[in-house]
């Protein structure tokens, strides 16, 4: 059993502001669903990790199940102070095993948006953008966010 830390209130307001502009972009458009934490989500061997947000594609709703999903097409995790390298280092490892094809790093302790892809079963970066920049899915062409405004909805800038 793993013990993570609570999320803070900023981590909660970048969460729940990105959750927002994902479900305003998806769901018009039917392109799959999208919820935030507590949600399971089943990695290779039975392991299971809760992303801050996570998306599933339509053509994937069948890995939508109600205790559980299994794997997912895109995830977000807001890096926390506490525990940084879990963030980037070890739930990145997962989400490739996984085969999950976009992960998304929200790092506000350096104001960065990072947006890797998966590619021969290791995510590459793709953009990493700051404030004044946006940030943009490979996975859903056309689906951008204003950096600076993720982080204001913190609080943060």
């Amino acid at each position: 059993i793993e013990i993570l830390p609570l999320p803070k209130t900023s981590h909660q307001l970048i969460v729940q502001y990105l959750s927002n502009l994902l479900l305003t972009f998806v769901s018009p458009r039917k392109l799959g669903t999208t919820l935030f934490a507590p949600l399971r989500v089943r990695l290779p061997h039975g392991a299971f990790r809760e992303p801050d947000v996570v998306f599933m594609l339509a053509e994937h709703a069948g890995r939508i199940g109600e205790e559980f999903w299994d794997g997912a097409d895109l995830v977000v995790e807001v890096v926390s102070d506490e525990n940084r390298t879990h963030d980037l280092v070890t739930k990145r490892a997962e989400y490739a095993a996984a085969g999950i094809p976009e992960y998304w790093i929200i790092d506000p302790r350096e104001q960065t948006i990072t947006v890797l892809t998966l590619r021969s079963g290791r995510y590459e970066v793709h953009a990493e953008s700051r404030p004044g920049q946006k940030a943009g899915s490979v996975l859903l062409p056309g689906f951008e966010v204003d950096t600076a405004a993720v982080f204001r909805a913190a609080g943060g800038g």
